[in-house]
């Protein structure tokens, strides 16, 4: 047994192993070690170009696809991970995002697809900053930097480079015309970041072409233009009727289409390169299905993917689909289906394929807001009888727990607890009303949910009471925290990763981009609405706290800093409560598989503990 350096807390204990059974312990290791692949991005002028990312080397980096030649090449090699990158059109060139030790801080850089030449400064003029979009042409490159200034947009055209938008509130590059003629950005100057507006400016002189914008509550998002040059349609999420849905607005006319589409839940969608249909992913209750939808007709078609969750899709100019695609129980693939059916792995990263896990079941539970989703899973082996369990946050908030494979979920099963992930009010994918419904008094009412979700589990027979567990990370371990603290006689522990803490000093500290976030969630700012910020702060109830606590944060996290967890341990070290903190060299959370791998065995092994099974 190992234990990290000492800190001024009690330092996180790294055990040497999680299981005495060898195979079990080869297993566990295995599902995150094992290779994965994200689906390949193409140069949109030179679709044999392509980039994705992969673990394969241990760590998430660039890799690039030439697909005349079949050759594979990693591209970065970062110490701390690169995740965001994409190829010029003319696919000539590698952009990828430059921070530092996982900081999101930085700047575009680029590199010729084909090897040799070090990454330089892609766009000169612009200053470093947090991402806020990015369009390339051929002629015309839009870049978005967002800081505690606010955002700034910037455009460079015939070797020049012009800051053309700049405003305190949250703004972002979203799509550029075909003909590189009509930029889109999207907007928050009416006050709410996350139910943002559109405007349509011409790349000549950036004048405005038109606006778009559903009024309050009620946001619209830029998915991409026709990929046909002259088509400046462009194709929309609304939410007008309570849900996100599509609508093809004509930038040109300032006339549009709403797309009324048959199925539950909500969707995205892209185009296909002819512009005569669309290709739309659909989510519905965890899991997601891929559909043809053909303009003309109105016809929408199944392209038939089993049950579970799709990772990301595009259509070629060939017409074949491009997917990922996973399970609970099945690890994800790429794949590709043709425009006949045909459907087949289309990459197999290198190495051992990941061990399958144990599917998932759903549980639908009555609460204060409405009925609850939640994703279930047993281990196999489980005995009769109430069982520890893993009450699973997901962070976000907007966001959800999904169908999908996770080697986190299958580690927790392998050591004996169920897990439970809830799908609370602030999730997607169950209308805008579900979403919204943490405005003005967040956390808590999640919580809500979650206790909801948490007696369904005790009466029904699955939970052990005295044996359950809040985890989560980023949104999850907020609300961890915070469960701990307004809950306290539900929880055996909490595991809290990345979290925040301290939502005042979170708030002082975190990228601009989140406090406009927070200014729309919270109804202002801690200076306007001290009383919400203080309700609704994991550190405000930490008198209350009961359970052993486990903390993990990364030193240069943009999004929970670590000022403010270390206000929450300060205080938590007062009291005669056993915790523990992990604290890492990286930002929200870490792209090393190894580091992952450790961060894992500490959680598993403090909850292990925690509930009396070691």
């Amino acid at each position: 047994m190992s234990t990290q350096p000492g800190t001024e807390y009690p330092s996180a204990v790294v055990p040497d192993r999680l299981f005495d059974d060898a195979e079990a312990e080869a297993r566990w290791r295995a599902r995150f070690r094992a290779p994965r692949i994200s689906v390949p991005e193409w140069a949109i002028d030179a679709p044999d170009a392509n980039v994705y990312v992969s673990n394969a080397s241990g760590v998430w980096e660039v890799y690039s696809w030439d697909r005349s030649t079949g050759e594979h090449r990693r591209v970065t090699d970062r110490p701390n991970g690169t995740m965001h990158a994409t190829p010029s059109p003319d696919g000539r060139w590698i952009w990828w995002f430059n921070d530092t030790d996982g900081d999101e801080f930085g700047s575009w850089v680029r590199e010729p697809f084909a090897p040799g030449a070090a990454a330089e400064r892609a766009v000169p003029g612009v200053h470093d900053g947090y991402p806020a979009g990015l369009e390339i042409g051929t002629k015309v490159v839009a870049v978005g930097v967002s800081t505690d200034d606010g955002s700034e947009l910037f455009a460079h055209i015939d070797g020049e480079t012009t800051s053309f938008y700049k405003h305190e509130d949250d703004a972002g590059i979203a799509s550029l015309s075909r003909d590189e003629s009509l930029l889109v950005i999207s907007h928050s100057e009416h006050g709410d970041s996350r139910h943002p507006a559109l405007r349509v400016l011409s790349t000549d002189g950036f004048t405005t072409v038109a606006d778009k914008w559903d009024g309050e509550g009620k946001g619209l998002g830029a998915l991409e233009f026709s990929p046909v040059a002259g088509d400046q349609r462009l194709l929309v999420l609304h939410e007008r009727r309570g849900r996100e849905e599509l609508l093809i607005w004509d930038t040109a006319a300032d006339t549009e289409q709403e797309i009324e589409l048959d199925l539950p839940g909500e969707v995205v969608a892209g185009w296909y390169q002819d512009a005569r249909a669309l290709l739309i992913v659909h989510f519905h209750q965890g899991r997601s299905s891929l559909h043809h939808y053909d303009l003309a007709s109105g016809e929408l078609s199944s392209l038939d993917t089993p049950p579970g969750r799709i990772g990301g899709a595009g259509v070629r100019p060939d017409g074949i689909v491009e997917y990922s695609w996973s399970s609970a129980a099945q690890p994800p693939s790429v794949r590709a289906r043709t425009a006949d059916g045909e459907d087949s792995v289309l990459l197999e990263p290198p190495g051992e394929r990941a061990p399958g896990s144990a599917p998932v079941t759903d549980a639908f539970v009555d609460g204060i807001g409405g009925r609850i989703h939640a994703l279930v899973s047993r281990p196999a082996d489980a005995p009769e009888g109430p069982l520890p369990t893993v009450f699973s946050l997901h962070g976000g908030p907007h966001s959800a727990d999904e169908d999908r494979f996770s080697a986190y979920r299958a580690v927790w099963l392998d050591a004996g607890f169920a897990v439970v992930e809830v799908n609370y009010r602030g999730s997607t994918g169950y209308g805008s009303a579900w979403r919204d419904a943490i405005e003005g008094r967040p956390g808590l009412t999640e919580l809500e949910d979650v206790a909801a979700v948490h007696d369904w589990a005790v009466q029904s027979g699955l939970s052990d009471p005295a044996k359950c567990v809040v985890n989560g990370a980023s949104w999850g371990g907020y609300l961890s925290l915070l469960a701990l603290g307004t809950q306290p006689a539900r929880w055996a522990a909490g595991i809290a990763g990345v979290p925040v803490a301290d939502y005042v000093a979170a708030y002082e500290d975190e990228m601009e981009q989140l406090r406009s976030f927070d200014r729309a969630l919270f109804g202002g700012s801690p200076e306007t609405v001290p009383a919400v910020y203080r309700e609704c702060s994991p550190i405000t109830y930490v008198e209350a706290v009961t359970a052993p606590v486990l903390v993990l944060a990364g030193d240069n996290d943009p999004r929970c800093p670590i000022r403010q967890v270390e206000n929450y341990l300060d205080r938590l070290a007062k009291r005669e409560i056993p915790f523990e903190f992990y604290r890492y060299d990286a930002g929200h959370g870490s792209l090393v598989i190894a580091e992952t791998i450790k961060q894992t065995a500490i959680e598993v092994f403090f909850a292990l503990r925690a509930v009396g099974l070691r």
